[in-house]
């Protein structure tokens, strides 16, 4: 058994466990001088220096605030290819239209990730994940979708598991795009052909679609959904990221993990969240990337809502590789307090994937959390273009 006292932390700052909503988000506790103990992993006690139980080893954190490990809800790490000449070309003013005829776009990587095998897929994911672990990220969640045939898609969910020998992560299987022609034998293979062999592997946690007017209908969503909840696996959803079709209305009524993006929810839909326990997962580096509206992460808290920040990293609309700067922009781009930006990548993030044993630095949960280099934990959301974090503890081991 191993038992470690971590001391000389000059403030322990973290929201309660369970996920938070409204004005509870804002509630941190925060201890002075404090001390955490660590056994087998786990959280024994946080308290007062001057009241920690003795420990067979102690290690001096050296004056430094700790804050709990964050949680990144929503990523698409692993891809092949790049988007750069669609980046100038937008730059440029070209239409995503016109970046499509020209063969770009989602497709572009589409296709690039089709081509590329478990190894490649494995070697491109692996540093974009030690970026992001490395800015504070101990639990982060990827996703496939950009293989479009069934084939591919199992790749891409085969490449995580591989990556799971390096890094805590938590699969989902994304129905992302749906093809040019033959759209109803599409998703009726999804149904019995793609997420019966997901499950049969374990190769996924979760299902996710993208509902928009250009991808899935919500009827065809539902289709997904049942077919994932026939197999075991939890549903989650993007929707609202261009417009309001009613996929956000879907997850709340089935109650899906969460619902991603929100950039075009509108009164209605973030009433709905307000009334459920899907959580409302807003991503800013989408906002910051592609001058979207932001999402009104602001108005979603004020109403009641759960909500959780990822960053969406993906190469075509999101190439934010760090946690804690998705943290950042959250209070920047979409006006929460810091004290609700921690909530939102810890407690709230960690529900958004149907986690309840991580996010807050308290007795009984895994002791992931993080070192910064100030003794005040407010430079986590502060700094902007330089890591605030100086060490990373996953389940109390220093990576």
């Amino acid at each position: 058994m191993s038992e470690t006292l971590f001391t000389g932390i000059s403030q322990l700052v973290t929201p309660r466990p369970g996920p938070q909503r409204g004005a509870a988000m804002r509630e941190l506790n925060m201890t002075e001088d404090a001390a955490l103990l660590v056994k087998d992993g786990m959280i024994a006690w946080v308290g007062p220096a001057a009241q920690a139980p003795t420990a067979p080893e102690t290690v001096d954190l050296g004056g430094r605030a700790v804050v709990p490990g964050l949680v990144d809800p929503h990523t698409h790490a692993v891809w092949a290819g790049d988007r750069l000449a669609d980046w100038e070309a937008k730059l440029s003013g070209a239409t995503y239209e016109e970046i499509l005829a020209r063969g770009g776009g989602i497709r572009s990587t589409m296709r690039a990730t089709a081509a590329a095998g478990v190894e490649e897929l494995v070697a491109l994911a692996r540093p974009r994940l030690a970026a992001l672990r490395a800015s504070g990220a101990t639990t982060t969640e990827v996703k496939s979708g950009y293989g479009l045939d069934f084939d591919a898609e199992l790749r891409m969910l085969r490449a995580v598991r591989e990556l799971q020998a390096e890094f805590e992560l938590r699969p989902t299987l994304l129905i992302h795009v749906p093809p040019t022609e033959g759209r109803a034998e599409y998703v009726q293979g999804v149904c019995a052909d793609l997420i019966p062999q997901v499950a049969r592997e374990g190769l996924a946690e979760a299902v996710d679609v993208f509902t928009e007017k250009e991808a899935f209908s919500v009827e065809e969503t539902r289709q997904i959904f049942a077919a994932a909840r026939a197999h075991g696996l939890k549903v989650k959803l993007h929707a609202d990221q261009f417009h309001a079709i009613g996929g956000t209305e879907l997850a709340c009524e089935v109650g899906a993990l969460s619902v991603d993006h929100l950039e075009a929810s509108t009164e209605a839909q973030i009433r709905a969240l307000a009334a459920s326990d899907t959580v409302a997962t807003i991503l800013p580096g989408v906002t910051l990337h592609l001058g979207l509206p932001a999402a009104p992460g602001r108005k979603l808290i004020d109403a009641g809502a759960i909500v959780a920040v990822g960053t969406d990293l993906n190469p075509g609309s999101s190439p934010v590789f760090s946690t804690q700067m998705a943290l950042a922009l959250a209070v920047r781009l979409c006006k929460l307090t810091p004290a609700e930006a921690l909530t939102a990548c810890t407690v709230n993030a960690a529900h958004a994937l149907g986690l309840s044993d991580r996010g807050s630095l308290s007795a009984g949960q895994r002791a992931d959390f993080l070192v910064l280099h100030s003794p005040d934990w407010r430079d986590l959301p502060y700094t902007l273009g330089a890591s605030p974090v100086q060490d990373v503890f996953l389940a109390g081991v220093q990576l």
